[in-house]
């Protein structure tokens, strides 16, 4: 209802220049992004719902920066998948008849959309997170693809779609720029989750990382972890310097950025293994024919078979494809980690279980995974009282 009444508000008085079609359809989109962001923070809030007096101030400045960064992925996602439905459906319709039905399709996405986004919030991890990712870039893209005014864009390659001042360059540039951020901002829940599962309950109460006297332990735990979060990052920042240096005016920095990510995602996927042990080994044989398939088409463009726009197209779906894939393998480590945590605080009835599940929610991404196997743990834990110490410590962590 807001998102209808705000755009024919801005249908009537709106001055003339923003009227054109291409600003009524950024306006709606506009807003739309505005409403499912209003309802993702409510819901989000809602979720971590121990953000009281209770808790240290650095838990949160930690939630202040999680409201903003999904806060920013959402608004970007709805955004632009919204500019391009208004645009498709414009198209469709034709510009009279679509003007007539814009605040009741306005109104429509804006109500769907804080749906999605609250439901969304409630259940937020880190797949949920990366799945939000190829829409955005396919609608960025597509919208892109759609409205530049050069036909023959793909004879060369994406960046000669993005070397104009054009909207259609605008739309394509800021799409890979936002691009690279949401992927900087998954790499930090997905990063935080993996350190949490390696985060034990010191006996005194403290939280720490494994040590060797400690099971399941992971050897050089911190310079991997650094090592994986450093690449993830390259990677979202080569997106960003893509989109931000065109070819024309910057050709060295564009070629930095544009040849460099390759690079980046390459020895990614081959020290996945030793980055990530964690992960599935079926997971790491995909990695390893996402490697196998970008070889192949490279070969097939050197010989002159096929197109580099071809080639960009299928590494970068693949390493969406594959980005996501790693979000959905943090979802069950995060699962197995609550399930773990169930078990070792032996619940047995319906309200020890429903409050230990609340504390988890409420805790968010960064929590931690008792030892159970440690015996002088085991010991400390062994009375009702000690194990509600040890939950509200997880849960003010």
């Amino acid at each position: 209802m807001a998102g209808g009444l705000a755009i024919m508000a801005y249908l009537r008085w709106a001055p003339a220049i923003w009227q054109l079609s291409q600003r009524r359809f950024m306006a709606a989109a506009a807003l739309v992004a505005a409403c499912g962001v209003i309802s993702f923070v409510t819901g989000y809030t809602h979720r971590i719902r121990t953000l009281n007096e209770h808790v240290m101030w650095a838990v949160h400045l930690r939630r202040a920066f999680e409201i903003v960064a999904l806060s920013f992925v959402y608004a970007v996602t709805l955004f632009l998948t919204s500019y391009t439905l208004f645009w498709v459906l414009n198209s469709m319709m034709g510009k009279a008849i679509f003007e007539m039905y814009l605040p009741a399709l306005t109104a429509t996405f804006a109500g769907v959309c804080g749906y999605l986004t609250f439901v969304q919030a409630e259940l937020m991890n880190a797949k949920t997170l990366a799945s939000l990712l190829p829409f955005f870039v396919v609608a960025g893209v597509g919208t892109a693809c759609s409205t530049t005014n050069d036909p023959h864009w793909f004879r060369n390659n994406f960046s000669e779609l993005g070397d104009r001042t054009t909207f259609a360059a605008s739309m394509f540039n800021i799409t890979l720029v936002f691009g690279g951020l949401s992927i900087i901002i998954i790499t930090y829940f997905a990063i935080s989750e993996l350190i949490a599962t390696y985060q034990v309950v010191r006996p005194n109460g403290s939280i720490g990382i494994r040590n060797p006297q400690v099971s399941y332990h992971i050897p050089r735990f911190k310079v991997r972890i650094t090592l994986l979060s450093i690449l993830l990052t390259l990677s979202g920042i080569a997106f960003i310097g893509i989109g931000t240096f065109r070819y024309t005016p910057h050709p060295i920095l564009h070629n930095v950025f544009a040849r460099g990510m390759p690079c980046v995602m390459f020895a990614l996927l081959i020290a996945l293994p030793w980055l990530a042990p964690q992960l599935s080994r079926a997971f790491f044989v995909i990695s390893d024919i996402a490697i196998l398939v970008c070889v192949i088409a490279g070969v097939s463009w050197l010989q002159g078979e096929n197109t580099l726009t071809n080639v960009e197209a299928l590494a970068a779906m693949l390493f969406l494809g594959w980005f996501i894939g790693f979000s959905r393998q943090i979802a069950a480590i995060e699962a197995d980690r609550i399930q773990q945590q169930l078990i070792a605080h032996d619940v047995v009835n319906t309200d020890k279980l429903d409050n230990l599940i609340s504390d988890e929610e409420s805790s968010g991404f960064n929590t931690v995974l008792t030892d159970t196997n440690s015996p002088v743990l085991a010991a400390q834990v062994d009375t009702n009282e000690q194990r509600q110490q040890v939950a509200s410590q997880l849960a003010r962590n």
